[in-house]
């Protein structure tokens, strides 16, 4: 076997491992498919081993590929550190051109704020927008190299989720309300957390990918008598979660920064003022242009209620 083997052929072999299809792999790195298949030849022929089983509907590992991967993800978990380790020299590299998929959480968000500054700022950078409302889910992305940069709580994350990821704290936002027009609560200014006692709120239970809300909210609720409604299934979009938040006559617990539902009004929290922190995340030893973009915008959030900086008459459970 090399042993000097280019690290682009391990990419690619990871990429494969990971998808289990090629065009879904070649995708994932923005590489044509015949040079993927080409560099996963290329790999075999350098290893001396055949790593996987390919008919014209399946793919999977043999025996020598499940022994290679694992050795593989730590070479180039390291050869990242080493990029990341840098410096100045990190903004370079053979994937600096490509471009960078961004999770924004949603059109009206944190993210969304510092991605368009970040385009502002680097307009020769093409970030490729995705909206996909959990950081769970994001980060899952995030560490396969499906996706580059995602926000959310960080916090929330697992452990060892988190030690494979770099983050950066934009601001800390309000917590609120989206209440029903008709409900009781619904004409005042600020909603105090108290006035929830008895109340049942949605905060997507249910939805793994959001697992990391659901965890603030159970937190948040605890010993306030406020309930968390029962899990329910992924709700996609924001039409269909207008529909049915609407049909289900539920209230909402969410940050300032939210979609508008019609017949529905976002109200603070208020006595104490619950903050969400909103981190922005990576993958650690990520080497791009545009992520050093969006980490000067999110160093500089837009200004809004809320700051970087936790007031001492706030509250954050579960930070």
């Amino acid at each position: 076997m090399s042993r000097d083997i280019d690290p682009r052929l391990l990419r690619a072999f990871v990429a494969v491992a990971d998808e289990l299809h090629f065009t879904r792999a070649a995708a994932r790195l923005y590489v044509a498919q015949q040079a993927l298949s080409r560099d996963i030849r290329r790999l075999e022929r350098e290893t001396g081993a055949t790593l996987f089983l390919r008919t014209t509907r399946h793919v999977a590992l043999t025996r020598d590929g499940e022994r290679l991967l694992p050795y593989a993800r730590r070479v180039l978990e390291a050869y990242g550190e080493l990029g990341a380790a840098l410096g100045p020299f990190g903004s370079s590299g053979p994937f600096a051109d490509r471009p960078l998929a961004v999770d924004a959480a949603a059109p009206v968000s944190t993210g969304q704020r510092v991605l368009d500054l970040a385009r502002t700022r680097a307009p020769g950078v093409e970030f490729v927008a995705r909206y996909h409302s959990g950081l769970t889910a994001a980060a899952a992305d995030l560490a396969a190299g499906r996706l580059d940069v995602s926000f959310g709580r960080f916090a929330g994350l697992d452990a060892s989720v988190r030690a494979g990821l770099g983050h950066r704290l934009v601001r800390y936002e309000r917590v609120a309300v989206l209440l029903p027009e008709e409900h009781a609560l619904a004409g005042a200014a600020e909603v105090p957390l108290a006035a929830l006692a008895g109340e049942t709120l949605y905060a997507g239970a249910g939805n793994d990918g959001t697992a990391e809300w659901t965890d603030y909210a159970r937190a948040l609720f605890a010993g306030r008598g406020i309930g968390l409604a029962p899990p329910f299934p992924k709700i996609d979009g924001e039409a269909e979660f207008a529909r049915v938040v609407r049909k289900r006559g539920w209230s909402v617990l969410a940050s300032e920064v939210f979609i508008g539902v019609p017949g529905m009004v976002l109200r603070p929290l208020v006595a104490p003022v619950p903050l969400s922190p909103v981190s922005m995340v990576w993958r650690r030893g990520l080497r791009h242009p545009g992520l050093d973009a969006l980490e000067g915008r999110a160093s500089h959030p837009p200004s809004s209620p809320s700051s970087r900086a936790a007031p001492s008459s706030a509250s954050s459970p579960g930070w």
